[in-house]
């Protein structure tokens, strides 16, 4: 080749490299910088294949300049160099090297032949040195503009949210509102067809808040109120009940709701919501909506739309709560406007009267004042002034002769003028002619001209003319008169009475002026009749004061008893409490009192009855406290006694023990004589309290355990006490999780006979197999199922157990007994939900006794009656439980159909005490009375051979007690079915648990 074409060449690539230098230079993205490495690479080394990697965003994916997809070994292979110590990996003739060496930057390289792949880019030199400087600084430049991007849109997310925070606290209405978190979504995504709904999940309703679309044409349309299955299927439907968003055409939404979705209103291009969600519950949703070709959602819609969501939730709560603040607000201001407007009425009497006395006394003075003419007349002005308008004003009298009319003062305009002239046919001779005040507008004057009554005079003519006659012992000597030019300032009948109050002292001081006699006895009774006024206005206030002080007793006492009520005892409470934090060693004492048994009270002898009874409580608690100490009654039948210093806890006690027994005294009420108890709860007050309430709390406590211990006696709080304390709401939540996993489990305790043991029957007992707490009785949350209303669900749950339990166990004449509350036997439909169990577990009727109180007869005896009669007609019997112990059963026994009577277990157990004839005297005549209706007895708590004997004697057929067998799950009764009577010393008779609770 000659030098010629030598220096051609060089020419030539010199030429190139200045270009792919310039091109270099221009480039600003990673792939544009890439292909240029790339070509760099290629054009150089002749034969060889380059493709670049670089990560792929913050995947693991990676970017190429590879035009197609590269083959599947690349990735590996990119992998494998950038684990490489040397930043070199190679498979055959095929290399990929690490360009730099913190980043992921990877040059695949397809060699011809066996040449080593750094020795290639190495001859390279600068070119692509410089190449990948530019690459880096061009990846580098691409994460600022995608991080700068991600601030613009946080910001962005962060100004809408500021918005739809400031919409919710704003003065807006809520349409305006809402219009207003449409216009700030709007903003983040394409929203012009956009909605708001709320829902109730628990209710089923739904209701549409927002609602904008461009082809729907019920779109400004929303219902006050809809059921929400109404729209079962829809994709609204969709994401209101499984609380999750949809995106997408109707493929799409299809795919995401298992093939069921139902299409309301026009069909949209693309479709997106997403549930309003608070602690994982649904209470509303937005959604959004596109008809035409090419708008789409995107996942970063969805998640934006997301978390707008909880935010939109948040505003609409917080106007509404706002709201219905400023609803109860003006509903609180109306009802004191309205106990205000008596009040107001009477202030504005008051100061009506002020204004009148002070205008009064101001005249009075004047008509004995020691001033001339004129200065009388500016004086009257000026007085006038302060009742009415009176820029324009005039007095003008009837001269001695009644021919002329004199006007001793005359200012109109704000000219004071000096008038006489003769009697015409003016206003003010119409007034003197009438002697009666005008009031008359511009518009009436033309119809006093039409009757001929007046005539006027060339002049400017008044919009509104007053004039009111001046009389002096019925006779009118002139008249003082007002008058208006300006459209704006008109007289009405208010000004009339003021100015003919007015003119009537005016007429008096004028006369006054020359009879000093009329004077005096126009003073004197001007003097009586303030005096009156006065009076009256005293009383007025005195009678405010006392409905005032009346108001605030009220608020803070009791009106049956007159004692304090909690709010009074609260307040002093705190001040205690306040007090000890300035004197920590100052205690004091609160006793919280309950009435044992109280509504059997009510319910037997009437509520009069009960309400003596707390009006005696309360005046024998107040026998047992002196000054300071207070007695409050809280509510129903509780009370509580605060003593403002105590010692020790001790005196505290004692002082309980004295109201003990106070309370126990015999009370003579209704004809009847009452023996009244109580249970007391005791919490010692110390500068560790910061509320009343914490002591009220901890009194409150004690006097539970007071109850629970078996009531008419003292408990004193103290810190192992509030460890025992039980956690309502986590037993209620406890107790709804044993419904749902069968936590529950029947006992069986055996009914046997008393002359041979053999076993008649079984009484199914609740047990509760708690997973921390081990078996719980029912007396241990019974209480808590029964305020939650769980108790019947409970109840119908151990029914079936038991019945299924018992269909195949019972043998021969074999029964079942289960207790039925008043709560059952009140409900419509017990009878044949009963008759239903028997038939779905398949337990005979005849096998199945139901145990009923004394104390369900009370409410509605005649009701028990019905359904234990609609039950007997089906085979099912009923039996009389703790026999005795209650105030109506005699009075219905005869006519109720009972099979058994069970004698209570405390008449059983008083048979071993000593003195036992009254209680053997009893269970005979029970048993007795039991033979007498054709009834079976059973004898509950039979624990000692003596008592079964003596019973036995007795001719009681049944029994139930420890020594006769305990309460066991039915997988301990197999091994026991054919025992016919349990000795007591049988571990597996008397087990721990086996505590008699029904």
């Amino acid at each position: 080749m000659s030098n010629l074409d030598n220096t051609a060449r060089s020419a030539h690539e010199e030429l190139g490299q200045s270009a792919w230098f310039t091109r270099l230079v221009e480039a600003t993205t990673p792939l544009q910088v890439g292909v240029l490495i790339v070509e760099l690479v290629e054009r150089t080394c002749a034969g060889v294949e380059a493709v670049l990697f670089w990560p792929s965003g913050r995947s693991e994916r990676f970017a190429s300049t590879a035009r197609d997809s590269p083959e599947a070994w690349a990735p590996t292979l990119v992998q494998a160099a950038l684990k490489a110590p040397d930043g070199t990996a190679q498979s055959g003739r095929v290399a990929a090297v690490r360009l730099l060496d913190h980043e992921r930057l990877v040059l695949l390289l397809t060699m011809p032949d066996d040449t080593a792949p750094r020795a290639l880019l190495e001859g390279l030199g600068t070119a692509l040195q410089l190449g990948i400087r530019r690459f880096y600084h061009a990846t580098k430049l691409l994460d600022l503009h995608d991080s700068h991007k991600q601030l613009e849109r946080s910001e962005h997310l962060q100004r809408a949210l500021f918005a739809i925070s400031d919409l919710a606290g704003s003065a807006l209405d809520m349409p305006q509102m809402l219009k207003g978190i449409h216009r700030v979504i709007s903003t983040l995504m394409y929203a012009e067809n956009f909605f708001i709904v709320r829902c109730d999940i628990a209710l089923g309703t739904l209701r549409f808040l927002y609602y904008v679309d461009e082809r729907d044409e019920q779109a400004d349309e929303t219902a006050a109120e809809e059921v929400l299955d109404d729209l079962h299927g829809s994709a609204t439907w969709h994401v209101l009940t499984k609380g999750r968003p949809l995106m997408g055409d109707y493929a799409q939404l299809v795919a995401q709701t298992d093939g069921e979705l139902v299409t309301i209103g026009p069909s949209s291009t693309d479709w997106l919501g997403v549930p309003m969600l608070r602690d994982g519950e649904v209470h509303g949703a937005l959604a959004v909506q596109t008809y035409g070709a090419g708008l789409t959602y995107s996942p970063d819609d969805r998640s934006l739309l997301e978390f707008v969501a909880n935010h939109v939730l948040t505003a609409l709560e917080r106007k509404q709560t706002k709201d219905e603040l400023e609803q109860r607000v003006l509903t609180r201001t109306s009802e004191l406007a309205a106990a205000n407007f008596g009040l107001q009425q009477e202030v504005v009497e008051r100061q009506r009267a002020e204004q009148l006395q002070a205008v009064l006394f101001q005249l009075a003075q004047l008509a004995t004042a020691d001033i001339d003419e004129n200065e009388f007349y500016q004086r009257v002005h000026a007085v006038v002034g302060t009742l009415l308008n009176a820029a324009n004003f005039y007095i003008a009298l009837l001269s001695p002769d009644r021919l002329q009319l004199d006007f001793p003062y005359y200012v109109d305009s704000g000219r004071r003028q000096m008038k006489t002239r003769l009697l015409g046919r003016g206003l003010s001779e119409y007034v003197l002619r009438s002697a009666e005040p005008l009031l008359v507008q511009f518009s009436q004057v033309d119809a006093l001209v039409a009757t001929g009554e007046i005539m006027l005079t060339p002049g400017p003519r008044a919009s509104s003319w007053l004039g009111v006659p001046l009389r002096v012992n019925d006779a009118v000597i002139g008249l003082v008169a007002v008058q208006s030019y300006e459209a704006g300032v008109s007289y009405a009948a208010a000004d009339q009475e003021l100015l003919a109050f007015a003119a009537l002292q005016i007429a008096n001081s004028i006369f006054r002026r020359s009879a000093a006699l009329a004077l005096h006895e126009a003073n004197a009774q001007l003097e009586q009749r303030v005096e009156a006024r006065t009076c009256e206005l005293r009383e007025q206030i005195a009678q405010r004061e006392q409905i005032q002080q009346q108001l605030k007793h009220q608020i803070l006492h009791d009106q049956l008893t007159g004692l304090p009520n909690r709010g009074r005892l609260r307040l002093r409470i705190d001040q205690l409490l306040e007090l000890m934090q300035r004197e920590p060693e100052r205690r004091c004492a609160l006793l919280y009192l309950d009435v044992d048994r109280f509504k059997v009270v009510n319910d037997s002898l009437g509520h009069l009855a009960g309400d003596a009874v707390l009006k005696g409580v309360a005046q024998r608690l107040l026998s047992c406290v002196r000054e300071p100490d207070m007695v409050a009654r809280l509510a129903g039948d509780e009370f509580a006694l605060l003593l403002d210093s105590t010692e020790s806890a001790g005196n505290a006690m004692q002082v309980a023990a004295r109201v003990l027994e106070a309370v126990n005294m015999p009370l003579h009420i209704a004809g009847e004589d009452l023996l009244p108890a109580a249970s007391i709860g005791v919490a010692i007050g110390d500068s560790s309290y910061q509320t009343a309430d914490d002591l009220l709390r901890d009194a409150d406590v004690a006097l539970y355990r007071a109850k629970r211990e078996g009531r008419n006696r003292v408990e004193l709080f103290t810190a192992a006490l509030a460890r025992n304390v039980v956690d309502v709401l986590g037993m209620e939540a406890d107790l709804r999780h044993a419904l749902q996993h069968n936590e529950f489990e029947p006992f069986f305790q055996p009914l046997r006979r008393l002359d041979d043991g053999k076993l008649m029957g079984v009484e199914a007992l609740l047990r509760w197999h708690h997973p921390r707490r081990g078996l719980l009785l029912p007396y241990d949350f019974l209480k808590v199922a029964e305020d939650s209303g769980l108790i019947e669900a409970i109840d119908w749950h151990m029914f079936e157990l038991s019945c299924r339990a018992m269909a195949d166990y019972l043998v021969d004449d074999m029964f079942v007994t289960l207790n039925v509350s008043a709560l059952h036997l009140g409900r419509n439909g017990f009878a044949a939900r009963l008759l239903n169990l028997l038939e779905t577990t398949g337990l005979p009727s005849s096998r199945l006794i139901i145990e009923i109180t004394e104390g369900s007869l009370l409410d509605d005896p005649e009701q028990v009656r019905r359904v234990l009669q609609e039950l007997r007609e089906h085979g099912i019997g009923a039996a009389l439980d703790d026999f005795g112990t209650g105030y109506s059963s005699l009075s219905y026994l005869h006519s109720l159909p009972l099979r058994l009577l069970k004698v209570d277990r405390a008449f059983v157990q008083a048979m071993g005490e000593r003195d036992h004839e009254n209680s053997s005297t009893v269970v005979a005549a029970i048993i007795a009375l039991a033979r007498a209706l054709n009834m079976q007895v059973i004898a509950e708590g039979i624990e000692t051979p003596q008592e079964q004997d003596a019973l036995r004697a007795m001719g009681c057929e049944l029994g139930q007690g420890y020594l006769l067998g305990c309460p066991l799950p039915l997988s301990q009764w197999q091994e026991l079915r054919s025992c016919t009577m349990p000795h007591p010393a049988d571990s597996r008779v008397l087990p721990a648990l086996g505590v008699h609770v029904g």
